[in-house]
């Protein structure tokens, strides 16, 4: 909020020296980026509130939503840029004080790489789709100010119409990234799976777990940054219920400690049932 709020200012004060159409661009992309951060933060922090009698399973969805609300802000702020690039690019109007203009578009570009930089960290940390999400815009913004220093410098050398090509093309990377974050947003609050490496690794560290004879029926989902696993663990037929219930301890607790913040649950089947029902009816009832 604090990077968003500072382009913010240097933005609007190059806009209004320049004039210049791919800046109103940058500034209304930055006046985005500051609408979605402050959705992020209320959605994290209501995200990671502990589970309470009217949400068992915790307030994580949070911040799929506000993925979602940020891919309609995107959207509708996309859209407007192109409308203006097409008017600026058919008045074509030379730009004044194109300095102030390069001189904060350098200075977007150093301040996004830092924030960028940062955002991967928390990401790697936490696996926030918020964060994701805001990290995915600020890494357009990278491209945004780079196409606006591009398009800067080339109007500096008579090309007028670059500055308005440039707000247009910049819409349109917009609201591509847009789509995809709303996609993303929509697929997490639909309980998409976790990722088939994932499923992978939670399969083999159960069937690595002494006793263990196979693992399925595994559904898998992921609420903000906590994931939700269950599993039926394949045992032996005569295992004591204390020995079976030891069993499923130990493979829920490789689970979680080789996923942070994963809520498992395991149902326990007898061996000789899983290869019955594999074997499916005898060949008198099919």
């Amino acid at each position: 909020m604090g990077t968003a709020t500072l382009l913010i200012t240097a933005k609007l004060i190059a806009w209004l020296m320049t004039d210049s159409s791919s800046l109103l661009a940058s500034l209304t992309d930055s006046f985005m980026d500051v609408s979605a951060s402050i959705i992020n933060l209320l959605a994290i922090r209501y995200a990671l509130a502990p589970a309470d009698e009217e949400h068992k399973f915790g307030h994580g969805k949070a911040e799929s939503l506000a993925g979602l609300i940020q891919s309609a802000f995107i959207s509708g702020s996309a859209l407007l840029l192109v409308m203006h690039g097409i008017s600026s690019l058919l008045k074509q109007d030379p730009i004044l004080r194109l300095e102030a203009g390069i001189w904060v578009s350098v200075g977007s570009i150093v301040l996004t790489l830092a924030l960028v930089g940062f955002q991967q960290f928390v990401v790697a940390r936490t696996g926030s789709v918020a964060i994701k999400a805001d990290m995915l815009h600020y890494r357009s913004d990278l491209l945004l100010n780079g196409g606006v220093l591009l398009a800067l410098v080339l109007a500096g050398q008579g090309w007028f119409w670059a500055d308005g090509l440039f707000a247009v093309l910049i819409g349109l990377f917009l609201l591509w990234g847009a789509l995809t974050i709303g996609y993303e947003s929509v697929q997490a609050l639909l309980d998409r799976q976790l990722p088939e490496e994932e499923q992978a690794r939670i399969i083999s560290l159960c069937c690595q777990v002494p006793g263990v004879h196979g693992v399925h029926d595994l559904r898998t989902r992921q609420s903000g940054p906590t994931r939700f696993v269950q599993l039926h663990l394949e045992l032996d037929d005569q295992l004591p219920l204390v020995k079976a219930h030891q069993i499923a301890d130990e493979a829920e607790l490789a689970v979680r400690q080789a996923f942070e913040r994963t809520d498992v649950i395991i149902h326990m089947d007898p061996i000789s049932v899983v290869l019955k029902e594999q074997q499916g009816p005898p060949i008198e009832q099919q």
